[in-house]
């Protein structure tokens, strides 16, 4: 029961309401805006989840079927609405199997709050059943995590775990809550946190670094912007349009940057990268000038260091100090939220066209359309290729459905062929490069974004890492469309092995389920197209169909991503075959 008393804070008088430990929590929760979080029980938790039971027309709780798959749910909605998504887990083997999303959202800066529950306090150190130091193993992989002994202390921890995870640049938050902190009773009052001491998640804007930018764009000849996903954390894609539209500069994006611009703006080159698009990879060491706006140089962007943009000045846009300087020096940084720099910027540059310059970039589109791109999108030969699936599915969703991927060939695939028209319509993992992510976080982006059409592309390796939830999917009765593109192999890794391996292909080659059959006893409507007559009209019923549908696609055994850097070249060393 209930009881009420007068408790003073910070000289302002506050109704204090007597609750338990897990209560407080999922109060504490509703408060910070929480109104869908997945999860799976276990007994560490158990008092969480009967405090959830009564809450559970306000709260939503989504029953995944694996902890991992939490997690990419979680990281799928926060990716498509900006939000902190929320997962719960138990302790130990609860715990542990999160970790792997838990990696991944910090790698790519997704903002999560991770709830574990734990031992009792008294257990603690013990080696209980069930206990793991999750706090311990997690603390690299997250931005700030807490174990909460005291069931007071529990408004505290989440409140600032809402906070770090949201601010500056997002990125996961753990909370481990021990078993007797969830039942004992306080006295709960929420204030929520706006200000951490020591804390300073946004950089103020230095205005001499904005004119010695400034300075640099406007003597360039020759300048590239790198656009990254900072952009779209930072809600800053109009200010992107307004910079590159007066300064006349191409723009290419990053793996996690796509959608921050419309795929066919003007300016727009392509996508950087291992697999990206030719021009920008090719014409990076033309560049007199390169301007990266919330992107941190991956390994996967830059290739050899020592070879990579020899002829620019760096100017970089980035909200994370530690992200400067690391890989890539900058001749001029600029710490700040994007969305803040990016219009002192335009302010003060001069308007420009480069239109000579943006026309060597086509010249390289025409290159490669020739050499790769026609065959990939009209096929000569009879085996269906991963490129004309996905360009006829974005076709099919007018350019303008969210793309989520797993991780492998199609997601190269994806990211070159599908288009977009609105920003938040890529979910992938970059940096972790995480198999088995694409299921669950199509689950959690159609949930984050009901009104809009999600579109899944997973291969026969990853789709079986995480294939389980689909009984999430079936439950839940979450209408998301995945594309199965089926070529029997762990076909990166296979690729791998033909280029650099004397096509010694070791434990690439999967015997697979029949993968139709596995969907229909989920109660999934699904349907397999092996030629490429059928396509066209499987794809339309898939689009079509209300519910939830799995399109399998049986693509050539032993296609390729290309262009393709190799791991440690140059980016002018691209291949194009």
């Amino acid at each position: 029961m209930e009881t009420q008393s007068q408790t003073a804070i910070k000289g302002k008088s506050q109704q204090a309401v007597r609750m338990t430990g897990a209560d407080a929590l999922v109060k504490s929760l509703q408060i910070e805006g929480t109104k869908i979080l997945f999860g799976y029980p276990g007994g560490a938790i158990m008092p969480v989840y009967d405090a959830l039971f009564s809450v559970q027309d306000e709260l939503h709780h989504v029953l995944v079927r694996h902890e991992q798959g939490a997690i990419h749910a979680a990281q799928g909605f926060a990716r498509v609405t900006g939000e902190v998504g929320v997962a719960i887990v138990t302790s130990g083997p609860g715990a542990t199997n999160a970790v792997t999303g838990i990696a991944d959202a910090m790698i790519d800066s997704t903002p999560l709050v991770v709830i574990s529950g734990q031992v009792g306090s008294t257990l603690l150190g013990t080696d209980a059943f069930q206990e793991t130091d999750v706090v311990g193993v997690t603390q690299p992989i997250t931005k700030w995590n807490y174990q909460v002994k005291r069931a007071e202390d529990i408004p505290y921890a989440i409140a600032r775990a809402f906070y770090i995870a949201r601010s500056g640049r997002p990125g996961p938050v753990l909370i481990d809550i021990t078993k007797d902190a969830q039942f004992a009773s306080f006295d709960y009052i929420y204030e929520p946190v706006t200000h951490i001491r020591s804390y300073k998640p946004i950089p103020e804007v230095d205005p001499a670094q904005i004119q010695a930018a400034t300075q640099l764009i406007n003597l360039a000849k020759k300048p590239l912007a790198l656009v990254g996903q900072g952009v779209i954390l930072g809600s800053a894609e109009k200010e992107l349009l307004a910079f590159l539209e007066k300064s006349g500069i191409p723009a290419a994006w990053t793996l996690l940057g796509l959608s921050a611009m419309p795929t066919d703006h003007p300016q727009n080159v392509g996508m950087l990268g291992m697999h990206g698009n030719y021009g920008p990879n090719v014409k990076t060491n033309d560049a007199d000038l390169i301007i990266a706006i919330g992107m941190r140089f991956d390994d996967r962007v830059t290739g050899d260091l020592k070879t990579y943009a020899t002829n620019a000045k760096v100017i970089h846009l980035e909200i994370d100090d530690a992200e400067i300087n690391k890989n890539v020096h900058a001749d001029v940084p600029i710490l700040g939220n994007v969305k803040e720099s990016l219009p002192m910027l335009t302010q003060k540059i001069s308007a420009n066209k480069h239109g000579d310059w943006l026309q060597e970039f086509r010249a390289c589109d025409r290159i490669e359309f020739d050499r790769i791109i026609n065959e990939e999108l009209a096929p000569s030969k009879p085996g269906m290729t991963m490129g004309e699936v996905v360009h006829k599915i974005s076709n099919a969703f007018n350019d303008d459905a969210i793309m989520v991927t797993d991780v492998g060939q199609h997601q190269m695939m994806g990211s070159r062929y599908f288009k977009f028209k609105q920003s938040r319509s890529v979910v992938t993992s970059g940096g972790l490069g995480t198999m088995g992510f694409g299921l669950p976080a199509a689950m959690g982006a159609k949930l984050g974004a009901p009104d809009r059409p999600v579109c899944l592309f997973v291969g026969d390796g990853g789709f079986q890492m995480t294939i389980q939830e689909l009984g999430t999917i079936f439950q839940t009765k979450i209408p998301v469309k995945i594309v199965l593109l089926n070529n029997n192999f762990l076909g990166m890794v296979r690729q791998w092995q033909e280029l650099f391996f004397d096509s010694r292909y070791a434990s690439t080659e999967l015997i697979n389920p029949d993968f139709q059959t596995i969907a229909k006893g989920y109660h999934i409507e699904a349907l397999k197209v092996t030629e490429r007559d059928n396509l066209e009209e499987a794809i339309q019923k898939m689009v079509n169909h209300e519910g939830a549908f799995l399109l399998e696609v049986i693509v050539e055994k032993e296609g390729n991503v290309f262009p393709m850097v190799p791991s440690g070249a140059s980016v002018s060393d691209i291949r194009l075959e």
